[in-house]
């Protein structure tokens, strides 16, 4: 049987993508396990989840992106991760960080990219009247939002949502497509083409079509 992989989780807030990850990685079947968590926020609740999974956590502060990231790498490559997930990161990473992890390093965004990169992205689908919105998988670039997609779920946008309701069916979606995606990783059957994420095996559907609820 393969190795799991090592993943190493970052994290700013309350860390339910975070969690999401823990709970798939449970499973005896699933290939990848959580084995140390990182946060920019002494605060974060994260952390709290973190301890209760019995992983490793850390807490760096520093304002100095370099110092950051040297730290960062430090504890990382100590715990011999292979792939980084941001879960609620809500921090703009050093480059070099990014360069050194290039296609390990992943983030989970709460819209259909490229559409709405950045803050606040549930409130701009409903300024722009989208009958639809949802999240996106991404392997990470220098820019904010950017890289070959994974994976992606659609929600609908519904005529009375406000900006909370729209972010918490978003939520519900990440919460499965997250571990659906670190898996994929895990199992080796994503290849970068370009700009491209291409999915191996002939019995994987198209992941971007993929509603929430086909996600078990």
């Amino acid at each position: 049987m393969m190795a799991r992989l090592r993943v190493g989780v970052l994290i700013s807030g309350r860390g339910s993508n975070l969690q999401a990850l823990i709970d798939a990685s449970a499973a005896p079947d699933y290939p990848a396990e959580i084995v140390t968590v990182i946060s920019n926020r002494e605060d974060a609740a994260g952390l709290a989840r973190a301890a209760a999974a019995g992983i490793a956590a850390h807490v760096i502060s520093d304002p100095d992106r370099s110092v950051f990231a040297a730290e960062t790498d430090r504890i990382l490559r100590g715990a011999r991760v292979g792939l980084i997930a941001l879960a609620g990161f809500m921090r703009i990473l050093d480059g070099g960080f990014v360069a050194a992890w290039a296609d390990r390093l992943i983030n989970i965004h709460p819209s259909l990219l490229p559409a709405f990169p950045g803050l606040h992205p549930q409130r701009k689908a409903l300024e722009a009247g989208v009958k639809f919105s949802g999240c996106s998988v991404h392997f990470v670039r220098d820019a904010v939002d950017t890289g070959p997609i994974i994976a992606q779920a659609v929600v609908p946008v519904d005529d009375g949502d406000d900006e909370a309701a729209l972010a918490a069916r978003i939520l519900a979606a990440e919460h499965r497509l997250y571990p659906l995606a670190v898996r994929l990783f895990a199992e080796r059957r994503l290849h970068i083409a370009g700009n491209r994420v291409r999915v191996a095996g002939a019995a994987t559907p198209d992941i971007a079509a993929l509603n929430p609820t086909d996600l078990a």
